[in-house]
């Protein structure tokens, strides 16, 4: 037993040694991020445009790429294949009991779409498309939606942030900080915590999803 003992206690050591070290060197790894490395990792776009790259694509442009490298999944028309995600279609669907959430229904910012393009697709086979193409595949997206309406309309990085699409309103500040503040406790109950709870069911037997029209109405 006391070798045994013995060895808890030097790893205990070992632990607490590595922890202050840990706080007070650094580990010798690496170095500092330069600049132009950062540079080269901060392309998220933001709703009013900023990060955009310079670039340009017209709707019919956006068609023949679209056509090309997102059919297979999405649909010709943006209607999804199989269990590939629909991109069109479904405004009006968000208070039923089966809303489709497209970026025509429910995505907040055009900015958004244009990111998540530049950054993911097509998948699998993400970054090979240049960044006039990524303009044009967006705005051929919008055009599904009838966002735009003229197939020659050219997207760049002047507009696109101009661009609204129809459920940016239905969105908003994440204000829990302070409209949910008061039911924060600064500290865990510890003791004479609360004792009669009770479980009145569980969510595997608990069916929250309705199966057909007479679901619940959803406000």
């Amino acid at each position: 037993m006391s070798k045994f003992r013995n060895a808890l206690l030097l790893c205990a050591s070992v632990l607490v040694a590595g922890t202050a070290c840990a706080e007070n060197k650094s580990l010798g790894l690496g170095r500092p991020a330069l600049p132009e490395e950062i540079k080269a990792w901060d392309t998220a776009v933001r709703p009013d445009g900023k990060n955009l790259p310079i670039g340009k694509g017209t709707v019919k442009q956006g068609d023949d790429i679209f056509q090309a490298n997102c059919a297979v999944c999405h649909g010709e028309f943006g209607q999804g294949v199989g269990r590939w995600p629909e991109l069109a279609g479904g405004q009006g669907s968000l208070t039923s009991d089966r809303p489709l959430k497209t970026i025509g229904s429910y995505w907040p910012h055009v900015s958004t779409v244009f990111d998540y393009i530049n950054r993911a697709m097509p998948f699998g086979n993400n970054h090979t498309l240049t960044t006039d193409q990524v303009y044009a595949v967006t705005a051929y997206i919008l055009s599904l939606n009838d966002v735009i309406k003229d197939d020659n309309f050219e997207l760049n990085e002047k507009n696109l942030a101009t661009i609204k699409l129809p459920n940016e309103g239905g969105f908003r500040e994440d204000d829990r900080e302070t409209a949910e503040k008061h039911f924060w406790g600064s500290e865990p109950c510890m003791k004479d915590c609360k004792t009669d709870v009770k479980i009145t069911s569980r969510a595997a037997v608990l069916d929250v999803t309705p199966e057909n029209k007479n679901g619940p109405k959803v406000e």
